[in-house]
């Protein structure tokens, strides 16, 4: 299933770009009352919202992003209506791709199951032992839950919502670390790449490699097939973590797990600390 998510996201994007160009350009040769009106409005959410995406990254999206749905159907109806009443090029590109697709997206690839009943992470257990890779070093389970931690699985460089996600908690670290916190942050990928994305921020936090997914697998949150097509020309593993953030106490134990069911919808900083502030206080 993953794999047909991973092909359907990049046939999307590349989709929506290029059949919001092709109405730019129609519009600009048969006039601003054309029928490619709609397809611009139709596809061109969509391929704003991406875009955006990359060049401003946000930690989190809404999760139903009712503008990209509206701004299809409105495109659709757009198109049919200059068309006098008829679908043709222009309408079906607005219907397949910022109707039809658009849907797939937000309610069917943006989506993850549910963790398996077995995994053995969740709130109030203690973490199984596992080792991850700290550069060079080898690092267990044991030593790194030797005091409060706040752990984020991300999947890479490559995401975006990642990345702004890690940029939003390098922000609050002092107030992390003045609770005590320590601050791991882990992906499947190379070592060179983590080191890369550490140099980024003026704070002492910990990029952890997890080789093969194995970590990842382990505590249930492993989306196999999950990176989207294309992207392993880059380097990138094809299986990558769940997005995921929980908080261990002194004793290893999580006091707080979230395994969002959407990649889009990520937890606040603010529940960090509520959970913090008051397991400190109990």
């Amino acid at each position: 299933m993953n794999l047909l998510k991973s092909l359907f996201v990049t046939s999307y994007i590349l989709a929506s770009n290029a059949a919001a160009m092709v109405a730019v350009y129609r519009l600009f040769s048969d006039g601003a009352a054309s029928p490619w009106l709609g397809t611009l409005i139709a596809c061109g959410a969509p391929a704003l919202f991406f875009n955006r995406l990359l060049l401003a990254p946000v930690a989190r999206t809404s999760d139903t992003l009712w503008p990209v749905l509206t701004a299809g159907v409105t495109g659709t109806a757009v198109s049919v209506l200059l068309a006098g009443g008829l679908i043709g090029w222009a309408g079906w590109l607005s219907l397949l791709i910022g109707v039809l697709a658009s849907v797939i997206y937000v309610f069917w690839y943006s989506r993850f199951s549910a963790p398996p009943a077995s995994a053995p992470l969740k709130q109030g257990r203690p973490l199984p032992d596992f080792e991850l890779r700290d550069g060079s070093a080898v690092v267990t389970r044991e030593q790194l839950t030797a005091r409060p931690a706040l752990w984020v699985f991300f999947r890479g460089n490559w995401c975006p919502l990642c990345m702004a996600q890690i940029k939003e908690i390098a922000a609050q670290y002092q107030a992390l670390a003045a609770r005590g916190v320590e601050v791991y942050f882990v992906s499947p990928q190379s070592e060179d790449r983590s080191a890369a994305l550490a140099k980024k921020f003026d704070a002492p936090m910990r990029f952890l490699t997890d080789p093969d997914n194995r970590v990842a697998e382990q505590l249930g949150i492993l989306e196999k097939n999950g990176l989207p097509a294309g992207f392993q020309a880059l380097g990138y593993d094809s299986d990558v973590p769940r997005p995921s953030v929980f908080i261990t106490d002194a004793e290893g134990t999580v006091i707080f797990l979230d395994l969002t069911d959407n990649y889009r919808v990520r937890p606040e900083p603010a529940q960090f600390f509520d959970v913090l502030d008051r397991h400190a206080a109990a």
